[in-house]
């Protein structure tokens, strides 16, 4: 959590990922894997607004889970990884670190990288929960 802390403030900029310069959701989670773990183990590739509104490739979930350990909802912990469906029902397209019981920190459009409450309507659209590999 203190990695991704770190990153408050950064303001948001779409398909970036540079601490304090500017990222958007995923570029928050690209970073902070780079700060923690070393280099990116697969090219995330940046994707487009509409992408995934058609069709069943989930963006962001299918290439993370070689190097990331999925988890249940229900063991979600701080530090873990959430991927949200926005709108409902789409491809998981937004994620957001598990800051505490009900809180996150993302990287929000027009606000940047802010520690929030989750907001209730969010709960019903997380689709994954990854968690980081152990750091030694």
């Amino acid at each position: 959590m203190q990695a991704a802390r770190a990153w408050i403030g950064t303001p948001y900029h779409d398909q970036a990922s540079l601490k304090s310069v500017g990222c958007d959701c995923l570029g928050l989670l690209r970073g902070v894997w780079r700060e923690l773990i070393g280099p990116e183990p697969v090219d995330m590739r940046p994707y487009a607004r509409d992408a995934g509104e058609a069709g069943s490739v989930e963006l962001i979930a299918d290439p993370v889970r070689g190097f990331m350990n999925e988890v249940v909802l229900q063991d979600r912990q701080p530090g873990d990884v959430l991927l949200f469906r926005m709108p409902h029902m789409r491809v998981a397209k937004h994620c957001a670190f598990q800051a505490g019981p009900g809180m996150i920190i993302h990287a929000y459009e027009r606000r940047g990288v802010v520690e929030m409450r989750m907001p209730v309507e969010w709960r019903g659209r997380i689709a994954f929960v990854f968690r980081f590999p152990e750091v030694s």
